[in-house]
């Protein structure tokens, strides 16, 4: 297909052909776009990631939604973990009083081996896609009840 548009590129009768074929690949319409959301190795926090588990991973993924005004308790998560956040804003509390607000189109890297909550603080739901690097039977979350919520 290239040797072909070149063929008709170089040739001078046939420009507006030409012109016509490289506006079809350019127009972003007919073309697949891409955007990076987030490149790190550190959690919202600043904490670097741990390193990879040993053994075959589990992928996994869980689409969240949090009412408005909707708390979660206080928990850690023992796996890598990241998502995206479709709708809403969602403020994540660290144990250590740290906050990170996300907001609708935004990627998060969350804590690991980190306690932490979040609270739907806005009027509308929080819809929220999030990505575990997971392994078998390991839990995605580990809940903290005994840790009172405010």
């Amino acid at each position: 297909m290239l040797a072909a548009i070149f063929t008709i590129c170089s040739t001078v009768a046939v420009v507006t052909a030409c012109k016509e074929a490289n506006a079809q690949s350019d127009n972003p319409v007919n073309s697949v776009q891409s955007t990076e959301l987030i490149r790190t190795s550190q959690s919202w926090d600043g904490v670097e990631l741990p390193d990879y588990l040993q053994g075959r991973p589990e992928l996994v993924a869980v689409k969240y939604e949090f009412p408005a005004g909707q708390k979660l308790g206080w928990h850690h998560h023992p796996v890598m973990n990241y998502g995206i956040l479709v709708q809403g804003e969602l403020t994540i509390i660290g144990q250590d009083g740290k906050e990170k607000t996300v907001h609708e189109g935004e990627a998060v890297v969350e804590m690991v081996n980190t306690i932490h909550h979040g609270e739907n603080r806005g009027s509308k739901p929080v819809i929220l896609y999030m990505f575990y690097l997971s392994q078998k039977d390991l839990p995605l979350a580990v809940q903290h009840p005994e840790i009172p919520l405010e």
